[in-house]
Parts: structure tokens; C-alpha cells; sequence
């Protein structure tokens, strides 16, 4: 599987919707939309910093690693 993407976790623990997050981040919302749903290929350190803030809280809690089944 790889990387996981939980940012739609976070949002719910911060009680934050996308549009506010995406204002906050200075990110359109179509791109966050795309992290969120873990269809991105890859992120910014920059942007994964400004999401971090936004949020208050640390990489590891919105990036994952699962290995894929063997």
C-alpha cells in the first residue's frame, strides 16, 4: 500500500473542514482535496508544513506507512 495519507483524520480530531483548512494553508481546494483522498503522487515539505500548523500537530500524524501484503 505504501504511504497513507490521514489527513481527513486529523481535520475531524481539529474540527476543521476542507475549505478553511485550504484558506489556511494557502493551498487551492482542489489540492487539498487531492492529498486528502490520497490520490497525491507527492507533497511539499512547505505545504506539509503549513498543513502541520494549521492543524497543530506533527507529520507522523497525517502521513503513514503501510507495507503492502505479501
Amino acid at each position: 500500500m505504501g504511504i497513507v495519507v490521514n489527513l481527513d483524520v486529523m481535520m475531524a480530531k481539529r474540527k476543521i473542514g476542507l475549505t478553511e483548512l485550504a484558506g489556511k494553508v494557502d493551498i487551492t481546494l482542489a489540492n487539498l482535496s487531492i492529498l486528502k483522498n490520497n490520490k497525491a503522487k507527492a507533497v511539499r515539505f512547505s505545504t506539509l508544513e503549513a498543513v502541520c500548523r494549521a492543524l497543530d500537530c506533527q507529520p507522523g500524524d497525517i502521513l503513514e506507512y503501510v507495507p503492502d501484503e505479501e
